[in-house]
């Protein structure tokens, strides 16, 4: 009984340890008090201020155009009344008043760390418990879509972090991101400039995405996982509004959960911002937030010390946080999607395994010729083929690696929402990649051998990734399934001592070819099986090493794959375009539950035809031509095509379909020479009309139905303006005359300095084909009024993020519409709904960037 107990120990332990809740690392912070620890555990609560903004508001302090960080200097006592007020309802945590502090939105008008300095003067006079030095967005766009590289918005978050620690904050708060690649450059600052608690929220819209289409699960498995302290949400909406993103966002945290909604969505009533929801309805809406877990709670855009004081006593009569409702899983993130393998749950991920130079010419000369848009081709097939996770290897003797693969993984981000496998021998590579890599991804790989874990392990805590470990160590691959099983247990304690979880890791038993160790074929099988059972971790095999040697070598694969399945394996390495894989893969999914009901076997099968049916000399072509279907790029991905061909164009039916194929998938590399042959022999406008503008409409219903993100809208916008270049340079001087006067002003208002959403604007009309006169930010209505009136423009856009500013709006509509009868107005930004739109007399409400590209697109035609 005795040895049956231990031998259930020994099977059931290794699961048993990866679906713990991950304890917090706090060792090494500078943290002020028990109470302040506790609250960093998720064992006591702390109750975090309200509005500065809206209090400025109130106060008259609010001018248009004044940068509110140097009310620091100018009106310190105000500030520390606005503080002590938070305090006095209740408050433990006090954000200083240096949400814009960074050196671009300062421009020059004080230092950073004076500002921050004065900023947590006036919050100590005022007598806060915690001093949170507050970090907001840079205000610019990070690259691809915008001009600031990572390392830049890394800069500026330091320096911003330095200042802080100066200035004797307690926690550095870091809140309303919208992009989580300049969260993470954030959170890495923060990490290695000071040694204080971080505590990181994203704003999430409606839709329950950032405006670049990341959840609170991504959101919150990314931070969490790179070591931040709390992370939650902030901004945006009210609190029952935000549940379902809190309640997401616990299932994914590995730290407290932080919540500070609004106190509803503003409006403006009589030249006055309000807010609907009372104090005591925010309160009732949060009972939901405080029931998913959260232990951190405040208020940000409306909330009042009013609202501080129903949260304090919430938090008191409670006395102890809900645990949260952690889901521990192995998590592979991009910015946009998970794929998420839950502890103790049979699920399969396929990695895709065609990004990879061994033994693929194609690849190899691509990446010679610096040619990324080939690899983006790859990605695409897979990801349409079915893969969950993308391998990117591009290691060549030839090539600098880490700067190769870097911007290979840059480019991927932008086109594919994928997660992706960063794979290197190189961590000089691993590293480069993996740090600006907006997700979470995948290493490949580690190894047994001492050096391999000491250089590779601490890349994978620090940037909070997933590791591949490889059963190999100093003596080479050990032939039997112990052996295979005693490396990858060393890997998992390693790794653990180093703080990377269980779920974090990932064991290759390694598939040797059966022609030369047949012996170890069925060795490998019973690795797979030890490890997973004991070791509780997940599994990964490249399938088509098996097969070296053989003939047949599909067959060979596809069944020793399903034998893997059986035998505990979660992640096939596999090449998708081949269909025996997938059908084994399709066919596993219905025995393990993961494809519930069937309904997608069902769906891909039901109607056709079955190749093993057809007699041993039949089956083997029905099954070679099944295998020669499968789709390889665009042209046969682009068999289903959503647009139409015109009759224009119908001699070149399937040039068309590639064209609209390479736009829907934002190929921009090839969309030159596509367009330079379409144009041999057709009209220039029958391609606009008839090709571009039918597949960005396609594009952008896309995005409406949260199938593509604003990175997929603007790649897929980039490609088409590729081909606009084209056809302009095609026609030369008759281009105007024969695509229309465009042009379009666009501007942030007076007195508002937030230009993120207006440059998006810019940049997507810019690649539908628009000419955009951009007039900056914090612009004079009579500047407006000048520049559309004497470049003719008929179509202006207008942006405003702050309700202080948003009069500033309705003054230039009046000013257009007065002066200039002819000339639209379209308006968008945060604080604005149709409703308001239409109460300023604006002619247009643009919700979102797509938005403002077909308002763009009915009023041209509209207007001839």
């Amino acid at each position: 009984m005795g040895e049956s107990v231990r031998a259930h120990k020994e099977l059931t332990g290794g699961w048993a340890k990866a679906a713990q809740l991950p304890r917090p690392d706090l060792s090494g912070l500078a943290i002020k008090d028990e109470h302040l620890k506790r609250a960093l555990l998720g064992q006591d609560f702390l109750v975090v201020d309200g509005a500065m903004g809206t209090q400025l508001q109130e106060r008259g302090l609010a001018d248009a155009g004044q940068i509110p960080e140097l009310l620091n200097f100018s009106h310190p006592d105000d500030i520390a009344a606005i503080h002590k007020a938070y305090v006095d309802a209740g408050a433990e945590v006090i954000t200083t008043n240096t949400f814009g502090a960074n050196r671009l939105k300062l421009e020059g008008a004080a230092s950073v760390e004076d500002v921050y300095r004065a900023a947590a003067e006036c919050a100590r006079a005022a007598g806060a418990p915690y001093i949170a030095g507050d970090v907001g967005p840079t205000g610019a766009l990070l690259e691809p879509m915008g001009t600031m590289s990572f390392e830049e918005a890394y800069d500026l978050f330091a320096e911003q972090v330095r200042a802080v620690a100066a200035a004797g904050c307690d926690v550095v708060l870091i809140e309303t991101m919208a992009d989580l690649r300049e969260a993470k450059a954030a959170l890495l600052a923060a990490q290695e400039n000071c040694d204080l608690p971080v505590f990181a929220t994203m704003t999430f819209g409606e839709d329950g995405r950032t405006f670049l289409g990341t959840s609170p699960e991504v959101a919150a498995e990314v931070l969490s996982s790179m070591g931040a302290h709390a992370v939650g949400l902030n901004c945006s909406l009210g609190p029952a509004e935000l549940l379902g993103a809190a309640q997401d966002t616990a299932r994914r945290s590995r730290c407290p959960l932080m919540v500070q909604p609004n106190a509803g969505l503003p409006r403006v009533q009589d030249g006055v911002t309000v807010f609907d929801v009372s104090p005591e309805d925010f309160a009732a809406a949060m009972e939901g937030m405080l029931d998913a877990g959260a232990s951190i709670i405040g208020g940000c855009c409306g909330t009042s010390p009013e609202y501080t004081r129903q949260l304090r006593r919430m938090a008191d009569a409670r006395r102890v946080p809900t645990p949260r409702a952690y889901e521990p899983a192995c998590v592979l993130c991009s910015a946009q999607e998970a794929v998420a393998l839950p502890v103790g749950v049979p699920r399969i991920a396929v990695i895709g395994e065609r990004i990879n130079p061994t033994g693929k010419p194609k690849l190899k000369a691509a990446l010679r010729a610096g040619d990324l848009d080939y690899l983006v081709g790859e990605a695409v097939s897979q990801q349409e083929l079915g893969a969950d996770v993308l391998d990117v290897n591009v290691g060549l003797p030839e090539l600098d690696e880490p700067a190769v693969l870097a911007a290979a993984v840059d480019k991927l981000s932008s086109t594919v929402t994928l997660p992706l496998v960063v794979d290197s021998s190189d961590p000089v590579a691993v590293e480069a990649a993996v740090r600006g890599y907006a997700g979470k991804p995948l290493i490949n790989s580690v190894n047994g051998k001492r050096e391999s874990l000491e250089a590779v392990l601490p890349i994978v805590k620090r940037y909070g990734c997933a590791v591949i470990g490889l059963a190999l160590d100093e003596d080479g691959i050990p032939p039997t399934a112990e052996g295979r099983f005693a490396v990858a247990e060393r890997i998992v304690e390693a790794a653990e001592r180093c703080g990377i979880p269980r779920t974090d890791v990932v064991i290759d038993c390694l598939t040797m070819a059966c022609a030369t160790n047949q012996s170890e074929a069925l060795e490998i099988l019973r690795a797979v099986t030890m490890v997973k059972e004991r070791l509780g971790v997940r599994t990964a095999l490249g399938v088509s090493n098996v097969s070296f040697g053989l003939p047949q070598r599909n067959m060979v694969n596809s069944t020793f794959l399903a034998a893997a399945f059986g035998c505990g394996l979660d992640m096939p390495i596999l090449n998708p375009k081949a269909k025996r894989y997938t059908d084994t893969v399709n066919t596993f999914r219905v025995l393990n539950c993961q494809d519930a009901g069937a309904v997608e076997f069902i769906g891909e099968y039901a109607d056709a035809a079955d190749p093993y049916t057809a007699g041993t000399a039949g089956a083997g072509a029905a099954v070679g031509a099944a295998e020669a279907a499968q789709p390889s790029g665009a042209a046969d991905a682009a068999a289903e095509c959503p647009v139409e061909v015109p009759e224009a164009l119908s001699d070149a039916a399937d040039a068309v379909r590639d064209m609209v194929h390479l736009i829907l998938t934002g190929r921009k590399g090839p969309m030159g020479p596509a367009t330079e042959a379409l144009l041999e022999g057709h009209n220039p406008l029958d391609l606009v009309n008839g090709v571009f503008v039918p597949a960005l409409d396609v594009v952008g219903q896309k995005f409406d139905k949260g199938e593509f993100f604003l990175p997929q809208l603007m790649a897929s916008a980039e490609a088409v303006k590729v081909g606009f270049d084209v056809v302009k340079a095609h026609m030369g001087d008759s281009a105007d005359d024969g695509m229309g006067s465009n042009a379009i002003a666009v501007a942030t208002v007076k007195g508002d300095i937030h230009d993120i959403g207006k440059n998006i604007v810019k940049m997507l009309l810019e690649n539908y084909g628009f000419r955009v006169v951009d007039l900056g930010r914090d612009v004079e209505p009579e500047e407006v009024l000048r520049v559309a009136s004497e470049q003719g423009i008929r179509l202006v856009g207008l942006s405003a993020l702050m309700t202080a500013t948003v009069r500033a709006m309705e003054q230039t509509v009046e000013l257009l519409h007065e002066k200039l009868p002819g000339c639209k107005v379209m308006v968008g930004g945060a604080v604005l709904t149709p409703e308001y739109a239409e109460q300023i007399g604006a002619d247009y409400y643009a919700k979102d960037a797509a938005e403002s590209a077909r308002i763009a697109e009915r009023f041209f035609v509209e207007q001839g």
